[in-house]
């Protein structure tokens, strides 16, 4: 009687098991990302100096990009920012004064499906709509005034862009060692790596970046561990920064004086 109970509670936990990984895999995109679409027509709401940018990428997707100018009547460079898995740049708009106060143009980019950029959304379209927006940047800046920012999910592009073009400083808030290793994290009882579509292995893309980097990270974040993004510090050239924010979590990153101060140092530069 009691091997009939544990087969039958084993079939279940099997059935169980099997159930939540075809889920899972099936439904990875609505569980990493929750972006939020915009009609072509709607108006953005900034209390900033911007510009906005769509450009075309082939005949049905284009990108939409917003540029966030400085005061200053000549800018230092620009900041290429690469958001994270939410919303769109209006969530992320509320940081381009970190830049802008400094002397620098910030242009922010939404992925296909987010505001008003469409297309397909594939790890390997988002590094190719990276590019997209570093080859618009370089029409006027050279790249020793570019700097590429990357939060959270952005990191990845960010550093994966900064592998393959020059660029004067690549700056990562919150990031991962690779989307793979942040869901293993939390599924280990799952092979992720045979089941998600995103791979953005950020520790391969750091040693192949010649400019300097620096990374913040916080110890509570409770979305990226801290000690997944430690992995990260053996990817770091000797010059290279890994600055921890005591007890910061994922997304109180900007309220810390330390990080602005620091921030505000490497844009000095």
């Amino acid at each position: 009687m009691m091997k009939k109970k544990i087969f039958r509670w084993a079939k279940i936990l099997i059935l169980i098991y099997g159930v939540v990984g075809i889920c899972l895999y099936y439904l990875q995109d609505i569980i990493l990302f929750h972006p939020a679409p915009l009609q072509k027509n709607s108006k953005y709401d900034f209390s900033y100096s911007y510009n906005e940018v769509t450009i075309p990428y082939d005949n049905e997707t284009h990108l939409n990009i917003i540029q966030f100018k400085t005061r200053d009547s000549v800018a230092k460079g620009v900041v290429l920012y690469f958001h994270g898995n939410k919303n769109n740049i209006s969530w992320y708009a509320k940081y381009s004064p970190n830049f802008t106060n400094n002397g620098y143009e910030v242009w922010m980019i939404d992925y296909p499906g987010y505001g008003k950029s469409t297309g397909k959304f594939t790890e390997r379209r988002l590094y190719d709509y990276a590019l997209q927006l570093y080859k618009l940047a370089r029409t006027k800046y050279k790249p020793d005034h570019i700097v590429l920012y990357g939060k959270s999910f952005g990191t990845g592009i960010a550093a994966e862009l900064a592998a393959i073009r020059d660029c004067k400083r690549l700056i990562l808030e919150t990031p991962y060692y690779s989307v793979q290793s942040v869901v293993k994290h939390y599924l280990p009882i799952y092979p992720v790596g045979n089941m998600l579509h995103y791979h953005m292995p950020t520790y391969d893309y750091l040693p192949m970046v010649t400019a300097p980097i620096t990374i913040f990270h916080c110890t509570s974040d409770g979305v990226i561990p801290y000690s997944n993004a430690s992995r990260l510090k053996p990817m770091l050239k000797p010059d290279d920064e890994f600055v921890t924010i005591d007890r910061g979590q994922h997304n109180d990153l900007n309220s810390f004086p330390i990080f602005h101060k620091k921030l505000d140092s490497l844009l000095s530069l």
